[in-house]
């Protein structure tokens, strides 16, 4: 027989149910998005400013196509300017998204992009593949239970989980290759990649802490669950 719950299995039930990120957005998986990310010299190093076009518009192939970095770096007065994409979402849902910084609306030759994070490039404009970044992004992502993920794992044994891959290196790229993209990648040694379907939701939650991120050379981004 099962016992009776009491009023404080109820109450512990009521807490972790307030504790727990409510998902804003659904349906994001495969959703398109694309990155401006103009990069400056500090007196502590490099930083990019991260433009995206994230709950604005899809980035539209014809704006894309048109980005100019060279022109944009000396229009912004930046050392270099990124064009990171276009990318689709490899998450399901968002949830809260707090602003680490002004969220500044700018558009580049008609695309319209948002600035949504700040982030500490170090002595280096360009981050190498495998490389850990901190992020201020102050975002949840929900990758749902019986969804494919796609993860590397470094030889500790942490799994950072794809949040979006590109198709701005390999315009071929499509989500139903991505269980094959282990073959191709050049991983560090003790690296491995692998895929496999979620068991119970997957939830990212950097609202309170900086998210760890890196990309492979195919510029796919991954993210470490805190």
């Amino acid at each position: 027989m099962f016992a009776p719950r009491g009023d404080t299995d109820v109450c512990q039930d009521a807490r972790v149910a307030a504790e727990r990120p409510e998902r804003l957005i659904d349906h994001q998986r495969g959703v398109r998005y694309g990155e401006v990310l103009p990069v400056f010299q500090t007196p502590d190093g490099f930083e990019a400013h991260i433009y995206g076009t994230q709950m604005l518009n899809e980035c539209p192939d014809g704006l894309w196509s048109s980005l100019d970095a060279e022109a944009i770096a000396a229009e912004m007065g930046a050392v270099m300017v990124k064009l990171n994409g276009p990318r689709h979402w490899m998450l399901d849902g968002l949830g809260t998204k707090l602003a680490p910084v002004d969220p500044v609306l700018r558009e580049f030759n008609g695309l319209m992009t948002r600035r949504i994070a700040v982030v500490p490039l170090g002595e280096s404009p360009v981050a190498p593949p495998y490389s850990e970044i901190r992020v201020d992004r102050r975002a949840v992502f929900f990758f749902d239970a019986g969804k494919p993920v796609y993860e590397l794992v470094d030889p500790s044994g942490r799994a950072f989980v794809m949040q979006a891959y590109c198709i701005g290196v390999d315009p071929t790229l499509t989500e139903e290759a991505l269980s094959g993209l282990g073959g191709r990648l050049a991983l560090p040694s003790g690296w491995s990649y692998r895929h496999r379907i979620l068991d119970h939701e997957l939830v990212v939650d950097t609202t309170a802490s900086l998210a760890t991120v890196l990309q492979d050379e195919y510029e796919n981004t991954y993210t470490l669950p805190s």
